[in-house]
């Protein structure tokens, strides 16, 4: 699936918490968001996709995610947070090379011919929260279990994931059919992650060593060395490589689709650093160096992650909303697009009970339009306007109240648009001092049941939020109806 993928670290936000962020682009996929308590979590897992079976601890613990309303296809949980305040998001597709595939091919389901036994093929979107998720205490278990799992059962699809907890913030991705490499994101870091494969500086000392920041397959040195995939030119300390010139990808499709959406989010944290826009420009839309993370100019909130998330590309000419022809309107692939299914952040707080450190920031639909939603994780049970989705349009959940919202207001958006920053705004606001009265109201108490009260507070509000936007875009849209006529016409 094509998705964008954001991580901050704990001294690159403003309130010292971790975030991990994506938009899950599927093919307008209806999601929900719920709690899975461990007695409903399957002890032997089958994918649907690829028919591979793999049995499960038996000590599972409950965790949040966002699965397809519509089970036919699989779970897809998308992303959540679990009761030991570890986030995870999987996937962001992301693109590897000729070279790589040849090497390690992907592990795809070979279909039962003739005489010839159906052959599983390995672990994808579908599965891998549901494999890793109830099982990790950290976000350094969380690479090694599904490292471990990669090199057990291997993988159909080239894939990015992210873990979080309190501390720190961890970034995987595959490599061919078994292979993996992952980085601890630096404390002050920002990490932007467009589909493509990201990582560009790798320390394989510190990998084969201390393993302090650095993790990989155990024989990837190896790998590397024998299939000829080292494409560095330069004069670097043997074990320090960009590992873009070996696993990833330089295509011209690359500079349509991925990026454009890194030199915008590159050029909003770091405006200062670098030059980006005209002739002279350090970085392009079509740049492929564009560094993988960066140090931002400013500290990083939710509402920046959030806005970076729902971008197309506002104060250049690449915007497709824009008013006049540029020339280059909508030659990029923008960040916010028609067809996502779920957004959320996974923040991990670091100034409040271990109880309440795990918050979800929960949107739904195309993320331009789509307001964000901040609900605590550590409960039982979310409330209906959140996990009870249908496959039916209804405004009684967030989903489609998104979805319906996103629908009317793009085909009039000059007409719309102040009303969708309003609705914003007063969402997060709004969101903001829910979390703020019901942090203080359960700090002071010690009674951190009122959690579950708190979400339904958060939900009231977003329904009337919603249902009001919604009113009045209905209203806008309806006025400029090309059937739109007046005797004044004649």
């Amino acid at each position: 699936m094509s998705c964008t993928t954001i991580l901050v670290g704990k001294l690159a936000s403003n309130d010292n918490s971790t975030m991990i962020a994506r938009t899950d682009d599927g093919h307008f996929d209806v999601k929900k968001m719920v709690v899975v308590e461990p007695k409903k979590q399957p002890r032997k897992y089958k994918s649907v996709l690829s028919h591979v079976e793999i049995e499960l601890p038996d000590n599972p613990m409950r965790y949040t995610a966002s699965p397809s309303v519509d089970p036919k296809k699989g779970i897809w949980a998308a992303t959540g947070i679990n009761e030991a305040n570890v986030g995870m998001t999987a996937t962001e597709t992301i693109t590897s090379n000729p070279r790589v595939l040849a090497a390690d091919p992907l592990v795809e389901l070979q279909e039962a011919k003739g005489r010839k036994k159906e052959v599983p093929g390995g672990i994808g979107e579908e599965d891998i929260v549901v494999l890793v998720l109830p099982y990790i205490r950290s976000a350094r278990e969380g690479v090694e279990r599904l490292g471990w799992l990669l090199e057990q059962y291997g993988t159909y699809e080239m894939n990015g994931i992210a873990f979080n907890d309190e501390n720190e913030v961890w970034w995987l991705e595959t490599i061919g059919g078994h292979h993996w490499v992952a980085r601890r994101v630096p404390d002050d870091r920002v990490v932007i992650n467009p589909n493509q494969f990201g990582m560009d500086d790798f320390d394989f000392d510190d990998a084969f060593g201390e393993k302090k920041e650095h993790l990989c397959s155990a024989d990837l040195l190896d790998f590397i060395k024998e299939n000829h995939l080292d494409c560095n030119n330069n004069d670097k300390n043997e074990f320090y490589w960009n590992l873009r010139d070996i696993f990833g990808s330089r295509s011209d499709m690359d500079h349509i689709y991925n990026t454009p959406r890194a030199w915008f989010m590159a050029r909003y944290l770091i405006p200062r650093d670098y030059k980006w826009d005209g002739e002279d420009a350090d970085f392009t839309p079509e740049s492929d160096n564009i560094p993988w993370s960066m140090v931002p100019d400013r500290k990083v909130t939710a509402e920046d992650v959030k806005y970076l998330l729902s971008s197309h590309y506002q104060g250049t000419p690449y915007n497709p909303y824009t008013n006049h022809d540029t020339g280059k309107r909508g030659m990029y692939r923008s960040i916010g697009i028609n067809r996502t299914g779920v957004t959320s952040i996974c923040q991990i707080r670091s100034d409040v009970p271990d109880p309440l450190k795990g918050v979800e920031w929960i949107c739904f639909g195309p993320t331009t339009f789509s307001s964000m939603l901040p609900v605590y994780t550590n409960v039982s049970r979310l409330p209906a306007y959140l996990s009870n989705v249908t496959l039916d349009t209804s405004t009684e959940n967030f989903y489609w109240g998104s979805r319906l919202i996103a629908a009317l207001a793009d085909h009039d958006y000059n007409t719309c648009v102040q009303l969708i920053e309003r609705y914003h705004k007063a969402m997060n606001s709004k969101g903001r001092q829910i979390i703020r009265e019901y942090d203080r109201k359960m700090i002071e108490s010690g009674k951190f049941d009122l959690m579950e009260e708190a979400n339904r507070k958060l939900c009231e509000m977003a329904k009337e939020q919603t249902t009001d936007t919604l009113n009045k875009v209905l209203l806008e849209s309806t006025k400029t109806m090309k059937d739109c006529y007046n005797r004044a016409d004649n």
